[in-house]
């Protein structure tokens, strides 16, 4: 045996302490601990770039939304000018709408509007009217459809064929209007007709403060006496009206209004009474409207 492998073999022979072993452990753990402690690091750091990019381009697409809106909705833009207390901003789009032509020979048009607000402390208000909104929609739409399918049959039944029951042209329509939008006030008026009978036409109206984020009543727009105010106003412009349209309105039959009449608001920000066929004056008169300035 030669002296390098005599002396690798009592190397190779010289026991090794316990407590040193312990230690050559430890010392690989701890940088198995670092090396995994530098991975995550290393992931982390990767995460939060990676988390930048997407915020940015977050940012970014917010910032466009922003200025189109800026740019094209006065209403936006004059909410935008009195941050940081942020009124509601809304704006009116068609949820739902289809034209059809059914077997029978009905033509149905419906145009089912869905009215969006951002502001604080609205609640659910969007949400509950825009379902109410929906619902009679839809309702006015099936129970139209049904009252010209027995209209047709109760034509039929008594000698009317088929080719003289489609020159009735009849049509069932549902839509809306936005009557005012302002930097104050949004009001929308969802209507159903039937051109055959003016009897179950319906109207309502939905008013709202965009400053506070809710409805409108009379009472809001006029004050505490709104209804006398209301009614002196309407009882001293049929003169002018009976003038205009030759007819004589029923002045006897106006019992005055309540919280329950029905108003939209016009662009001046005044609220628009507006009475149905027959209620106070002869149906060529339609549906009467009267402007209460207070």
């Amino acid at each position: 045996m030669n002296p390098m492998e005599d002396a690798k073999k009592r190397y190779d022979e010289v026991p090794i302490p316990e407590e040193l072993s312990k230690r050559v452990q430890w010392e690989v753990e701890k940088a198995d601990r670092r090396r995994k402690a530098e991975n995550a690091s290393v992931r982390k750091r990767r995460r939060h770039l990676y988390g930048w990019q997407k915020g940015l381009a977050a940012a970014a697409a917010a910032m466009a939304v922003f200025v189109t809106a800026l740019n094209t909705s006065t209403v936006f833009a004059q909410s935008m000018g009195e941050l940081p207390v942020i009124g509601a901003i809304a704006k009116v789009l068609t949820f739902r709408s289809y034209e059809m032509e059914t077997e029978d020979s009905l033509q149905i048009s419906v145009d089912i509007p869905s009215i969006e607000m951002i502001a604080e402390g609205t609640g659910n208000l969007a949400e509950s009217v825009n379902e109410e909104i929906l619902n009679m929609c839809e309702q006015y739409a099936d129970e139209a459809a049904e009252r010209a399918k027995e209209y047709r049959q109760a034509f039929l039944d008594t000698g009317g064929t088929e080719e003289e029951w489609a020159a009735h042209n009849i049509q069932i329509k549902v839509w809306y209007e936005v009557k005012a939008h302002t930097d104050r006030y949004l009001s929308v008026a969802v209507m159903g007709s039937e051109n055959w009978t003016s009897a179950y036409s319906e109207t309502r109206y939905y008013n709202f403060d965009l400053e506070k984020g809710r409805q409108v009543t009379l009472e809001d727009l006029l004050g505490e006496d709104y209804a006398a105010i209301a009614d002196a106003s309407i009882l001293s412009q049929i003169p002018e009206k009976e003038a205009q349209s030759g007819l004589d309105y029923w002045e006897e039959d106006f019992t005055g209004v309540t919280e329950d009449t029905k108003f939209y608001i016009n662009e001046a920000g005044n609220p628009v009474i507006v009475f149905g066929e027959y209620e106070i004056a002869p149906g060529a008169a339609g549906q009467p409207e009267f402007e209460i300035t207070g």
